[in-house]
């Protein structure tokens, strides 16, 4: 399933419109894996899933398997496992009886910052982070000025900045932009 694929998918399961079709042998497709996907949320931000982080690659159902590539967001995630293992737990679920299901990590696909969705964007800024930007365009995720200044380039994960506003003069984190 191509990405453009993937964010329409998420995007009708959303919406209670998940379609695609089903084969006779299965009765699991590419949209209805994508949908439980969108249930595991990263272990390092719980706010957004997986799926609005942009970390679902290639996905592909057939009546053997389930496959699912994942993309890290950095080399050495820690979560990578976590996520992995969540994965698979919650698309056991989803696999018909006798299906495998297989998740491997790519960077055949680099992951980037632009594969996160609006909506991922927007939970992250309600939990108080600013989404990736340039480091000159970092705004307050709780007042939205632009007088901030980064604390320090390491955050509490490989992928955040520690920043301070100058307006409000609240902390934040902020996605690194990658």
């Amino acid at each position: 399933m191509s990405e453009g694929g993937i964010h329409v998918a998420v995007a009708r399961a959303r919406a209670g419109m998940v379609t695609g079709s089903v084969s006779a042998t299965t009765a699991v497709d590419a949209p209805a894996v994508v949908a439980a996907l969108a249930e595991v949320m990263d272990p390092e931000l719980p706010m957004v899933s997986i799926v609005d982080l942009g970390m679902v690659g290639d996905v592909a159902v057939d009546a053997a398997a389930i496959r699912v590539e994942l993309l890290p967001t950095f080399v050495g995630c820690p979560a990578l496992e976590l996520i992995r293992a969540a994965v698979i737990e919650r698309l056991a679920r989803t696999a018909d009886p006798g299906q495998s299901v297989e998740v491997v990590a790519s960077f055949t696909v680099p992951w980037s910052s632009d594969r996160i969705t609006a909506a991922g964007r927007a939970a992250l800024a309600t939990a108080g982070i600013a989404p990736p930007t340039e480091p000159a365009d970092v705004r307050c995720p709780y007042c939205g000025d632009g007088r901030v200044v980064m604390d320090s380039a390491f955050g509490p994960t490989q992928c955040r900045s520690l920043f301070y506003c100058r307006a409000c003069r609240q902390p934040f984190e902020a996605i690194k932009p990658v």
